[in-house]
């Protein structure tokens, strides 16, 4: 039984989600504000968290932070506020998805079983496949239907942080920091020119991808 730390200040909210994660199996604690998140998530770690931004004592990229300084747990933010800069904070910060209030049920719980399989990282698992792709992350090799592709080495770094992490929604200048370093967190140019060859190279349709996916105004996420 997997156990979810839902963190809202609104009442109602709490209510209808532990309602449905309870029905659905999970084992669910709630807090009502940042501090009382902290307290719970280090005293009963739970194996995913909800986690509303607008709470009444602490900023919830705060709170992000504050998990994220001990504990690797998947975290969903949920969020009424639109702009995308928000959104790209908490990523930076470390969440794993964003869905924006009001929200689908099916769609938050489909993003939710997402994150639960990342339970086994990637890091353990010498070989990802999708498709007819096939990512040989100890031997540095990728194959498209048994026919092997070259890539150049800034595209296999930006393919390897990309499948390690299924699932994750990564902001630009996540991406950005980690393929290219420091000095280029700006430099969206280079990210969308290597993620285009990249589909070009793996993607059944470059122009319908599938499982290389734009979130638009905040970063890319691998699909499998």
């Amino acid at each position: 039984m997997s156990r979810v730390l839902v963190v809202d200040d609104e009442p109602q909210i709490v209510r209808a989600l532990a309602i449905n994660l309870r029905a659905r199996g999970y084992e669910v604690s709630t807090a009502g504000d940042g501090g009382e998140a902290l307290l719970v998530a280090a005293s009963h770690p739970p194996d995913v968290v909800i986690l509303d931004l607008g709470l009444p004592d602490l900023d919830g990229v705060d709170v992000i932070a504050g998990i994220r300084g001990w504990s690797s747990v998947p975290i969903l933010v949920l969020s009424g506020r639109s702009d995308s800069v928000d959104k790209v904070d908490a990523l930076d910060a470390g969440a794993d998805d964003y869905v924006t209030k009001p929200f689908g049920m099916d769609e938050l719980m489909a993003r939710l079983r997402s994150l639960l399989r990342r339970t086994t990282p990637a890091e353990s698992q010498p070989v990802v496949e999708f498709g007819d792709v096939r990512v040989d992350l100890a031997a540095t090799r990728v194959s498209v239907g048994g026919t092997e592709v070259r890539l150049t080495p800034t595209e296999w770094h930006l393919l390897e942080v990309l499948v390690r992490h299924p699932g994750k929604l990564l902001s630009h200048r996540q991406l950005l920091a980690e393929v290219w370093g420091p000095g280029y967190e700006t430099a969206q140019g280079n990210l969308r020119l290597y993620v285009a060859q990249l589909r070009r190279k793996l993607e059944p349709d470059p122009s319908r991808p599938r499982f290389l996916r734009t979130e638009p105004g905040m970063g890319y996420r691998f699909q499998p």
